[in-house]
C-alpha cells in the first residue's frame, strides 16, 4: 500500500509499504478513506520528541471504513462507517475503566522508552514515536486498528466525513479541555491557540455554558475563523504590548476564570524571554519554549483554571510559585477521547458542533509532503491539510 512516512527531521516521503495485516483476533483493518495533520506531529518532525525510525508511518486523527475483523471483534463489522480516536486502550485495565484512556497499561510495547522519563508508560498512539509504542499510523491506505471493539466508533448518519475526521483526535483534546475548566454560568474563558486544537476548545468552552470566550493568535485568518465560526472575542498578541495585561483589562482587572494552553512546545512570542527560550531550544538545552503556558499561568484570576492541551517535553522557568500562590488548579493530559467520543458524535448530529470548517486544504495522500509543508508554514491560510488516500 501507499503511506506517508517519516525518513528524517523535516523529510517525509510518500512510498510503498508493507499492507497491515490482522495479528491480534481483536483487530481491525480499516481502509482509511480521511487522515489528517496535527500540531503535534511538527514536534517530530522538527526533531523535538526523538526515537523516530526511518521508514516509520505517520498520522493519528483519521477515519475510515471496516475492511476487515478479527474473530473476536463483537462491535463493529466490515463496511462500517467509523471513527477512531488516536490513542489505543484495552478497555479493560484500571485506566480505561477510570475513563482515563490515554493513560492505559496495556497497549504500550516499549515501556522501556517511557518509564525512566515518565515513571510508568501511558497508552499507545498511531504513528508517533517509539517512545508512544511505535504503531503504524494512518496515513496510508490502511491501518490495523488494535482493541477495535473498544476504538472504532460508528459514524451515525447525518455526520459528513470531514466532521468524524476531527472527532478522532481535535475535538476531544478541545472538549476536555474546556471539561477540565469546570465552566459555570457566566464564566470568561481564555485560549491560547486558534489551530484545530484550539478552535475546538473555543467551541467546546460556549457547548459547556461560557459567558465569553477570548481567543489568542497571531494569525489574522486564524483569528477571524474564532470570531466567525465560535464567536470568540480575539488578542492578536503582536497587536499588544503585554497578553495578560490585555486580559486584564477585558476582564474588569480579574482575568479569565480559566486558561487553556492548546499550543504547546514550540509556541511563538515576542519579547526577550520567547528569544531566550527560543535560544535554548535550538541548542537542545530544553525541548520547549513555554510562552504560551506561561502567559496563560499569569492571565489566569486567583483560583482559576489552569488547562493544558499542548504537547510538553522538558520545560525551562516553569512558573510554579506563581500557580501555587494563586491557588491555580492545573489540569492536564493527552486526550482520552474514548471517554467523549458518543458526546462528540451527538453533538455533531445534532448541529451544536460542526469542526469540518478545520478542514482548509484537501490533498492525496501522494502530495501529503506538500500538505504537511503548508501546514507547517501555515501557508495560505491552512489551519488543517486533509490528505484522501
Amino acid at each position: 500500500m501507499r503511506a506517508l512516512y517519516w525518513n528524517g527531521v523535516n523529510d517525509l516521503r510518500v512510498g510503498t509499504v508493507k499492507d497491515p495485516e490482522i495479528v491480534n483476533p481483536h483487530d481491525a483493518i480499516l481502509r482509511v478513506t480521511l487522515s489528517t495533520t496535527c500540531g503535534s506531529d511538527l514536534h517530530f518532525i522538527d526533531g523535538y520528541i526523538p526515537t523516530m525510525k526511518a521508514g516509520d508511518v505517520i498520522g493519528h486523527e483519521f477515519m475510515g471504513v471496516i475492511e476487515d475483523v478479527g474473530p473476536e471483534v463483537k462491535k463493529v463489522k466490515k463496511g462500517d462507517r467509523v471513527v477512531v480516536p488516536s490513542f489505543i486502550v484495552c478497555g479493560q485495565c484500571w485506566y480505561c475503566q477510570h475513563d482515563l484512556y490515554s493513560l492505559c497499561d496495556n497497549t504500550h510495547p516499549k515501556p522501556e522508552l517511557q518509564e525512566p522519563l515518565l515513571g510508568y508508560p501511558t497508552a499507545g498512539i498511531y504513528g508517533y514515536t517509539h517512545a508512544f509504542g511505535g504503531y503504524a499510523g494512518a496515513h496510508a491506505q490502511f491501518v490495523r486498528v488494535p482493541f477495535a471493539d473498544n476504538d472504532c466508533f460508528t459514524v451515525p448518519d447525518g455526520v459528513s466525513d470531514e466532521q468524524a475526521l476531527f472527532l478522532s483526535d481535535a475535538a476531544p483534546t478541545g472538549y476536555m479541555g474546556a471539561d477540565f475548566c469546570n465552566i459555570r454560568p457566566g464564566d470568561t474563558v481564555a485560549v491560547w491557540g486558534c489551530g484545530g486544537v484550539g478552535l475546538m476548545a473555543q467551541q467546546s468552552a460556549r457547548l459547556f455554558g461560557a459567558e465569553r470566550v477570548i481567543a489568542i493568535d497571531r494569525f489574522p485568518e486564524r483569528l477571524a475563523m474564532a470570531r466567525e465560526h465560535v464567536g470568540s472575542e480575539t488578542i492578536d498578541y503582536t497587536q499588544v504590548d503585554n497578553v495578560p495585561d490585555a486580559l486584564k483589562e477585558m476582564t474588569r482587572g480579574r482575568g479569565p476564570d480559566a486558561c487553556i494552553d492548546a499550543v504547546g512546545m514550540e509556541a511563538h512570542g515576542t519579547g526577550l524571554q520567547y528569544a531566550y527560550d527560543r535560544l535554548k531550544q535550538t541548542l537542545r538545552l530544553q525541548t520547549d519554549r513555554g510562552q504560551a503556558l506561561r502567559e496563560a499561568s499569569l492571565a489566569c484570576r486567583k483560583g482559576g483554571v489552569l488547562s493544558v492541551l499542548g504537547v510538553y517535553g522538558v520545560i525551562d522557568k516553569f512558573p510554579m510559585g506563581l500557580i501555587m500562590n494563586k491557588g491555580l488548579t492545573v489540569r492536564t493530559a493527552q486526550q482520552h477521547g474514548q471517554a467523549y467520543m458518543k458526546r462528540l458524535l451527538g453533538h455533531a448530529q445534532k448541529g451544536e458542533l460542526n469542526p469540518s470548517f478545520l478542514a482548509t486544504h484537501r490533498f492525496s495522500l501522494e502530495d501529503a509532503p506538500r500538505g504537511y509543508d503548508m501546514f507547517k508554514h501555515k501557508k495560505d491560510g491552512c489551519v488543517r491539510a486533509v490528505f484522501v488516500p
